[in-house]
Formats: C-alpha cells, structure tokens, sequence
C-alpha cells in the first residue's frame, strides 16, 4: 500500500523521482507525537534511490535553467497559489506529522510557504541585479547563473516551511532539487512533491528521497554530481556533511543550532520583558531561534522572575488541534528523552529547577512541562547546549558590559533578544553580540529580504534576498571592451 489518506489529502509514502513516484525495498513508521499513532510506512531510501535522484536532476537541469526567471516564475506563482488552496489540509498534516500548533500552522507557517516560493520568484525576476561600472571604460556585467542540482536536507521543526525557504530560492535561480526531508516529518514533503507536478513543473526539477540521515543524507552529500548543499540541524551532523562535501569541493550553507541570549535591562519595560520571554516557549521550545537564556539584570531579577513564573503557570499545554492549546507535544520519544535528559543533569549539578522540571504525567505521551532552571553553575551544559525543549535558564548581570559577556559566552551565535528601554543603550548592547540575528524590544520579526544565518558554531553563509542566490547560483562577471565592435 503505497497511498494514506491524512487530513483530507492523500499521501504517496514511495519517492518522487524523475516526475515519478519509485518505491524501496524498506519502509520506516512515520508516527504522530500526538498520541503515537502510526500515519504511514515510508519509502527508505540509499544510495541507489540518490543516484536515480542526482540523474534525474541533473537532465532536467539544462530545460529549467533555459527557461528563465520569467518562466520559472510563472510555475513558481502556480505552486505558490496550490499550496494556499491545499493550505487547510496542509496544516492538518503537518500537525499531525510533527505535533505542532494548528493554529500555527493555518495562520503563519503554511502561507510562508507560499509565500517562501512566489518571494524568491520575483526576487529573480525582478530585483536579481547590479548596477553596470566601468574599469578603465570597460563594462562590468554581473549575473547569477544557475548552478546545478541543489541538495536541501531540512530538520523536522518545521518541515515544509523551512524546506521552502531553501528550495525557493534554488528553483527561482535555476537550480533543480533533491530534498531529503527529515524521517520524523516526511509527509508534506510527498505532497508538496504533487503540487510541484500539478504546477507545470517539469520532470526531473524537483525530487524527494526519504530515508534516514546515514542513509540518503550521507550518500546525498557525498555525491559528485551536486553542485550545492543546504542543511538545517545539528552541529555533529554538519561536520559529517562538510566533511564528504569536502571530497567533492561542495559548497555548503549551514543553518545550525542557537544557545541565544535574552537580555533584560534595569530600565527595560517588564511587561514586556515578560511577554516576549514567554514567547520562546513557543513550539514546545522546539525553536532554533529562542532566547533561552534569560540574561536579567541583578536590579529587577526578583520581579521578573516573579511575574514570568506566573505567566509561565498560566500556558495551556495540551493537543496541538485545539485552538486553546499554546505548547504541544515534543517530536519524538527519544527527543523527549534527550530533553529530560538535560534536566535532569542539571539538577544533579546543584541547578535550581524553578518551575517544571519534567514530562506532563497529567498528559502522558510526550508532553514535557515549561520548565525553567536557575543558579546552574556557569559553563555548565545546561547553559551552553543547546536543549531545543521548553527549557530557559535564567542567570543574571550587573552591568551591560557583564550581560555582552555572558551573551557571547558560548559556542553559538544564531539569534539574540534584547529588552531596553533606552534606544542608544541597546544600540551599545547589539553593537558587539555575536549574532546572525538580534531582536530588540520584539521577537520572530522576518522579512525575507534580510540576511539569515548564524556566527560561530550556529552556521555558515547567508541566506535572504539577493544572499540566497549568492549561494545557489554562481555569480559571474562579465567585463566588455569599448572597442571591437562591428557597427
């Protein structure tokens, strides 16, 4: 049985490759973190279904590439408009599939899917350019020519959309794709696969191969025939990936984890304050932007902390469906494990656990309540690691100078949450934090012209606007002489 009906939609569990859907000799369970029920078995791709993938890719490269921005773009737009049509079931899936809000999910991440490909479509159609100078009278002309095949390997978080700000621009730009998506998430990746086909696009310029990271991701990654690879997740795996890329001389685009500072000024409105920390609770913490350390200054930490755990006893956690619920369930039982895990670690270091602390026994399966931990030694794991759980820790400074200290204290450098209430006092702030990211006064702000990306261990590259084609495309410099020409 190679076909479910989820949410409304049917779901084609086999590959798509080449504009046809191919089956492997194994499946995995895709199973619901809702309440553990299995949706489907999947399609366990390798090496053979990755070199299928990579030629069908590759074949299809030349026609997408000739077809131009114009007329890339008129598939895109058709695919972005499918995905607003399919939106209602989209959202159900991929709730059901990754135990997300649905709300969330009707109301934000699924129109920025659409929104991810028609933006990156105009982009390129109408703003992809440089102005042309001259060198000694000569005309410099800049162009982005696509580059190839494109792999995207996308984490289970947020799985359509954050495949689609990847794979939107490498369409747009001419490249074709192999996504790999997470083996906790497949599903929307199958039917976005479909709308692709009903789109127009032709056979071979988009592709799915489902499998496990060892299995199709290494063998993706290691693979001479793809010019590009985009990957979000972990460190670890990062390292792998460059280190086969490496072989082949792959660029790379790397979108990795957070440790991110939140800071909280003596002068910073605590209303506020307090409103925007919850904020990074958001997705059961499931969030690689989050400001999950709360940096407070020593002058108003009582208060904060006072008013935060209130706020924090007051969040509904409970099934992702319903519209009253604001913190779902974690991924996976071994995630869910994983975040006991630093927890529990922690408390044994001598930590405070404020509040929380461990799985929702009201609620079973795989709820962990909002926790958040205090007085944790300094450059101890439960301020340096990333938990990617519902799980703050709270340290606090005496001066700005201390809170740029403590923020820049660790490996990563994704995002970072300023609250101040002095404009020139935050600007001093921002000025020297490492991060690809800073909020100030507000949270989850994104235009998609902006460059995205993280310092130190939580990445590399841009990606946003004209960055995203800077890495899917090869950038080329064209110079004309003033002479030479035959009138």
């Amino acid at each position: 049985m190679h076909q479910v009906t989820l949410a409304g939609l049917t779901v084609d569990t086999r590959h798509y490759i080449g504009g046809q859907r191919v089956a492997s000799d194994d499946t995995f369970e895709s199973v619901s973190p809702i309440d553990g029920q299995v949706l489907a078995h999947v399609a366990r791709g390798g090496s053979a279904e990755v070199d299928q993938a990579v030629a069908a890719a590759r074949a299809a490269f030349p026609g997408w590439r000739d077809l131009g921005a114009e007329g890339r773009r008129e598939i895109l737009h058709r695919l972005a408009d499918l995905v607003e049509r399919d939106l209602e079931g989209l959202a159900n899936l991929e709730t059901l599939d990754n135990g997300s809000l649905l709300r969330s999910h009707r109301r934000g991440v699924m129109p920025r899917v659409a929104m991810n490909i028609r933006f990156f479509a105009d982009w390129a159609m109408n703003k992809l350019d440089h102005p042309v100078w001259q060198t000694r009278g000569h005309d410099n002309v800049v162009t982005w020519d696509p580059s190839g095949v494109a792999v995207i390997i996308t984490p289970w978080n947020a799985p359509l959309m954050l495949a689609t700000w990847r794979i939107g621009p490498a369409l747009a730009a001419g490249d074709t794709v192999v996504l790999k998506p997470a083996e906790w998430t497949p599903l929307t990746a199958s039917v976005f696969a479909d709308l692709c086909e009903r789109a127009g696009m032709p056979a071979g310029v988009f592709n799915v191969v489902q499998g496990y990271g060892t299995e199709a991701g290494a063998a993706l990654v290691a693979h001479p025939g793809v010019a590009r690879i985009a990957f979000t997740g972990s460190v670890p795996t990062a390292k792998a990936i460059m280190r086969s890329a490496a072989d082949n001389l792959t660029p790379v685009s790397f979108e990795l984890g957070g440790k991110s500072p939140f800071i909280v000024t003596d002068d910073a409105d605590l209303d506020l304050a307090v409103d925007i920390a919850i904020e990074q609770y958001d997705n059961a913490g499931q969030v690689c932007l989050s400001g999950t350390r709360l940096l407070v200054h020593e002058n108003i930490a009582d208060a904060f902390a006072k008013r935060f755990a209130e706020r924090a006893a007051q969040i509904v956690q409970g099934d992702p469906r319903d519209e009253a619920t604001q913190i779902g369930p974690q991924i996976h039982r071994v995630h869910l494990d994983r975040v006991t895990g630093f927890v529990e670690r922690a408390r044994a270091e001598g930590a405070q656990v404020a509040f929380g602390g461990g799985p929702n026994d009201e609620l079973g399966g795989l709820y962990f309540r909002p926790t958040l931990i205090a007085d944790a030694k300094p450059g101890s794991e439960i301020l340096t690691a990333e938990v990617f759980g519902p799980v703050l820790a709270m340290q606090t400074f005496a001066s700005d100078d201390d809170a740029v200290e403590l923020a820049n204290n660790t490996e990563f450098g994704l995002a970072a949450v300023v609250v101040c209430g002095d404009r020139e006092r935050a600007e001093r702030l921002t000025k020297n934090l490492v991060a690809g990211t800073i909020w100030v006064n507000c949270f989850f702000v994104r235009d998609l012209a902006a460059p995205f990306g993280g310092s130190k261990k939580s990445g590399i590259g841009r990606e946003g606007g004209t960055w995203s084609f800077d890495f899917y495309a090869d950038v080329k410099n064209t110079v004309y002489a003033p002479t030479g020409w035959k009138d």
